[in-house]
C-alpha cells in the first residue's frame, strides 16, 4: 500500500482547502492515480486558538488530539497541519503519535534560512505573533522578523476573519496596503 499524506485539518477549513488545492497544483502528476494519497480530517468544531492563547479561553488541544487519532487510526504515514496557530501546541501534539508530523513553522523556517533571507515581515494571527512561533526560532539564526503594529496587527485579523467567512476581497483589501508599506521599505519575504 502506497505511504498516505494525512491533514490535521479544520483551523480554518479555507486553510485547510488551500492546502489540499497547493499539494495538488505541485504534484507533478499525469494522471490521477499519480496524485499523493491523503486523509483529510477537517472537524471545525475545534475551539478557537486565538481565543485560548490571548484570552484563556476553552482549549483546542483535546479535540486536536482526537483528529489526529482519526488520522492514525487510518494509517497516515506521515501528518501536516495547515494552520500556524494550532502549532502553539504542536511539541503536546507529537507526544501524542507515532506518525511523523511535519511542523509548518520549522519547514517555513527552513526554507528562510535556507533561501539566506536576513528579514522577513511576519503576517499572522495575533496570537502567532504573541506565542512568538516563529520570531524565537529565526532570531537564534540572526534573521530579523518584523511584527505589525497595533494597527496593522488589527487589520490583519480583520483580514483573517474575512478570508475564513469568505469574503476574499476584502480580505485583500485589508491586508494590501500593509503589504505595499513593507515593500516600499525593502521588505519582500
Amino acid at each position: 500500500m502506497k505511504k498516505i499524506l494525512g491533514m490535521l485539518g479544520g483551523m480554518g477549513p479555507s486553510a485547510t482547502a488551500d492546502a489540499f488545492s497547493k499539494l495538488i497544483n505541485n504534484t507533478d502528476a499525469k494522471k490521477d492515480q499519480e496524485h499523493i494519497p491523503v486523509i483529510i480530517v477537517s472537524i471545525p468544531d475545534i475551539p478557537d486558538r486565538t481565543e485560548n492563547i490571548i484570552h484563556n479561553g476553552s482549549s483546542p488541544l483535546p479535540a486536536m488530539i482526537e483528529s489526529l487519532k482519526i488520522l492514525e487510526n487510518a494509517g497516515v504515514s506521515c501528518i501536516i497541519m495547515p494552520c500556524n496557530t494550532a502549532h502553539f501546541w504542536y511539541e503536546d501534539l507529537i507526544k501524542e503519535t507515532k506518525v511523523h508530523f511535519i511542523s509548518i513553522i520549522n519547514a517555513a523556517c527552513n526554507k528562510i534560512l535556507k533561501d539566506n533571507i536576513k528579514k522577513v515581515a511576519l503576517l499572522a494571527t495575533t496570537a502567532t505573533i504573541k506565542a512568538k512561533l516563529y520570531q524565537n526560532k529565526l532570531s537564534l539564526h540572526g534573521v530579523e522578523c518584523i511584527e505589525p503594529d497595533e494597527m496593522n496587527q488589527y487589520k490583519i485579523m480583520q483580514s483573517i476573519v474575512s478570508y475564513k467567512s469568505g469574503d476574499f476581497i476584502k480580505a485583500k483589501e485589508l491586508i494590501y496596503p500593509y503589504i505595499n508599506q513593507l515593500k516600499s521599505i525593502g521588505v519582500d519575504k
